[in-house]
């Protein structure tokens, strides 16, 4: 929360504000103009095919026919530790977070998969067999991630990795996974089972 006091006085007060979309990056990524300054939301609860991926470049499409060049209500929900804004984007009434997933255009990823409301539309995307789920087995975008650069992260950071060493210091899963895979801190995966940071990325039994 003090991160986004920092990044929007004057509009931290209500964590929402109202914005134009001047650039859609990818399917799950846009960047907006509010009070004059240039913002980039990645979009909360979701995770979009990347653009050298199937599907990715028509979850890009859907999502620049949904909100470009449109005001949008932007509801942050945190600031990630490349500088985004992490929320929810709305144009009007519609939700456009979980139009993605309605459509079959992105992947719900929600903190430990818990959101329930977000399960129940990939669920029914992938019945009705609505865009990538229209393929047999669809590659996850953060499993992807590991084989292909460069990284959504990397494009956002420009010289790609930092100095961070121990899981302590990771604010995120993705974060702990980028740094693991990309950057190839071997000290986050102390047991050697290829999952870093296992507070962060492997739900609590019973959670």
């Amino acid at each position: 929360m003090l991160l986004f006091l920092l990044a929007f006085p004057a509009a931290a007060s209500a964590e929402t504000f109202i914005a134009q979309v001047i650039v859609v990056l990818d399917g799950d990524t846009v960047m907006v103009l509010h009070d004059k300054k240039k913002t980039t939301v990645r979009l909360a609860g979701i995770d979009a095919p990347e653009k050298l991926q199937a599907y990715g470049a028509a979850s890009r499409d859907a999502l620049s026919a949904l909100v470009l060049r449109k005001e949008v209500r932007v509801t942050a929900k945190a600031v990630d530790d490349y500088g985004r804004v992490v929320g929810l984007l709305q144009v009007g009434k519609l939700n456009v977070n979980e139009e993605q997933l309605r459509r079959g255009l992105a992947w719900e990823f929600s903190h430990y998969h818990s959101d329930k409301a977000l399960i129940a539309l990939q669920a029914e995307a992938q019945q009705a067999r609505r865009g990538l789920w229209a393929g047999a087995n669809p590659v996850p975008p953060w499993e992807f991630r590991k084989t292909h650069a460069p990284t959504r992260e990397q494009a956002a950071l420009g010289t790609a990795c930092g100095k961070k060493h121990y899981c302590s210091q990771m604010v995120s899963c993705d974060e702990a996974k980028f740094y693991f895979t990309q950057c190839r801190v071997k000290t986050l995966d102390k047991n050697n089972d290829g999952v870093p940071c296992e507070n962060l990325c492997r739900p609590k039994a019973g959670g």
